[in-house]
């Protein structure tokens, strides 16, 4: 299978935010053998490589930039060895809700939590995605990496280092893409772990935008606070500019109502993040990834 590139990708069609303009190229690895051909990709563009997702915590700019993106899209079903524990391993390209609906029908409990998040495998280790108290570093046993010197290898979880939406390869790795991940999960009835999981979906609808065109959080919470509680309390629930607006469910949640772009997306946020920081003296920090 030959690496598929793709030049001039427009980013608002590449981001659950639907904002950005173009980007040098993309390139869209499904097998391992599509690796090979990544540093010739680099070389022949030039340009800055960045490694996308989903796209479901991207802010991209509109004007074109000098990006050169490679996804990764190894998306077969994942493969689980149980015994007292469970093993899973599955690709990075694979989108989050379908590993958690294996689990579900295979009875392998751990995941529940993060039901809802959209994305895919590698970008929620990648920014060490989290909800209601649960994070990936909780979970993660060892993730397939690779780079142009060293190709593909594993790394144990444990010689990672994991923050708040943070997620670093072990010291010397340096620059890396993230290609399979395995999870330690707990066998469980399948009705309890479906269960569960539909409760927390029930909930963030009642609680969260998850239909709208978004980025999820845009600002970190800061500690012992939360972000969306010191918008509310700001006045920016619902707040509108052109076609962006901070969700009138979940305040720090950014959407796209349709036809927004970023000088409003940026606009929102810096004005939001100066009256916090006015009445609250509270410092947000971005949670999404600002891509220019």
């Amino acid at each position: 299978m030959a690496l598929s590139v793709r030049e001039k990708p427009l980013l608002r069609e590449l981001t659950t935010l639907g904002l950005g303009g173009t980007a040098l190229a993309e390139a869209v690895a499904r097998a391992e053998s599509d690796l090979d051909e990544l540093s010739g990709f680099f070389a022949r563009y030039g340009g800055r490589p960045f490694v996308l997702g989903g796209g479901s915590n991207i802010l991209a700019l509109d004007a074109d930039s000098d990006l050169v993106l490679v996804s990764v899209r190894n998306a077969d079903l994942p493969e689980a060895q149980t015994a007292s524990g469970a093993l899973v391993r599955v690709g990075a390209g694979l989108p989050l809700p379908r590993l958690l609906k294996f689990c579900e029908d295979a009875g392998l409990s751990g995941l529940e939590s993060l039901a809802g998040i959209p994305g895919r495998v590698g970008g929620a280790v990648a920014m060490n995605a989290g909800s209601y108290g649960a994070e990936m570093k909780d979970l993660l046993a060892r993730v397939r990496l690779w780079t142009p010197d060293r190709g593909l290898f594993w790394v144990e979880a444990r010689d990672c280092v994991f923050g708040y939406r943070h997620f670093e390869a072990p010291v010397g790795v340096g620059r890396h893409l993230i290609w399979e991940a395995e999870f330690s999960l707990v066998p469980a009835d399948p009705a309890a772990v479906r269960a569960k999981a539909r409760e927390t979906i029930k909930h963030k609808k009642a609680t969260q935008p998850v239909s709208a065109r978004s980025a999820g959080c845009v600002f970190k919470n800061p500690a012992g606070k939360s972000a969306g509680m010191l918008l509310d309390q700001a006045g920016f629930k619902g707040r509108r500019l052109g076609g962006m607006a901070f969700s009138d469910l979940h305040a720090n949640f950014l959407v796209n109502l349709g036809g927004g772009r970023s000088a409003e997306a940026l606009e929102l946020l810096d004005t939001a993040r100066a009256a916090v920081l006015d009445r609250f003296g509270e410092r947000l920090e971005t949670e999404v990834i600002i891509l220019s």
